[in-house]
C-alpha cells in the first residue's frame, strides 16, 4: 500500500507545495527562501528515510516565521494523510542525537492526539541559529508538525551552547523517532482502543 501524500497550502503569507513518501530511500528535493529551513526538511528528509518534495515561497521580507510555521504545517498534513488509519505501525520511536557539543533527544507516538512538549536552555548562545533564524522556529516548526500530524512529540535538547549545532541535532533526532514510529513492524492497530484517529 503507498504511503504517499501530497499537500498545497496556500495563503496570503506563504505558498507551499509538499509530497511525501513514507518509505522511500532519504530523497529531497527542497526550495525554500530560508537557507537553514530548507537544509533542516533535507536532513528530515535523510534522517528519517523519506522522499520529500517540497516548493515553498514567503513572505521573508517579514520575516522568516510564517514561512517555517507553514512548510511545518504542511509536513504534519502530509504525515497524518500518508498514514491513513495508522495500521501496522510501530507508532512509538525515539532518538539521540549528538552534534559537538549537543545532546537532543526525541521521543515520539504516532496517538492520533496533538501534543508539543519543548524543552531547551534558554541562553544568549541559543538565541539564533543563523542571523535571520531565530531558535524558537525550531518549537513552531515541530509545534506545526505534531498538531497538525496529530502526533505526540517531545523534544528535548539535554545539552548545548551553539545554535546552529542545537538545531540540527532536534531535527535529526526527531526525524530519526519518526523513522522508527512510521515503520510497519506490527499487525493491526497498536491501541486497545482499537484506533489511532478518533
Amino acid at each position: 500500500m503507498s504511503r504517499i501524500a501530497e499537500v498545497r497550502r496556500v495563503t496570503k503569507e506563504t505558498s507551499v507545495h509538499l509530497v511525501v513518501d513514507l518509505d522511500g530511500a532519504g530523497e529531497a528535493k527542497v526550495a525554500t527562501p530560508v537557507g537553514f529551513l530548507t537544509h533542516m526538511c533535507e536532513t528530515v528528509a535523510r534522517h528519517a528515510r523519506f522522499d520529500v518534495t517540497l516548493s515553498a515561497e514567503g513572505d521573508v521580507h517579514v520575516d522568516a516565521h510564517h514561512t517555517v510555521e507553514d512548510v511545518g504545517l504542511a509536513l504534519g498534513d502530509a504525515l497524518d494523510r500518508a498514514l491513513g488509519d495508522r495500521a501496522g505501525i510501530a507508532r512509538f520511536g525515539h532518538a539521540y542525537v549528538p552534534l559537538d557539543e549537543a545532546l537532543a533527544r526525541a521521543v515520539v507516538d504516532l496517538s492520533g492526539r496533538p501534543y508539543l512538549v519543548f524543552e531547551a536552555p534558554s541562553t544568549p548562545e541559543l538565541a539564533h541559529v543563523t542571523p535571520d533564524f531565530p531558535f524558537a522556529l525550531v518549537e513552531e516548526f515541530w509545534k506545526s508538525v505534531a498538531f497538525r500530524g496529530k502526533l505526540n512529540l517531545h523534544v528535548d535538547l539535554l545539552r548545548g551552547r551553539n545554535g546552529h549545532h542545537a538545531a540540527e541535532a532536534i531535527f535529526k533526532a526527531a526525524a530519526r523517532a519518526l523513522r522508527q514510529a512510521v515503520a510497519v513492524s506490527e499487525s493491526g492497530i497498536l491501541s486497545t482502543k482499537g484506533t489511532l484517529t478518533a
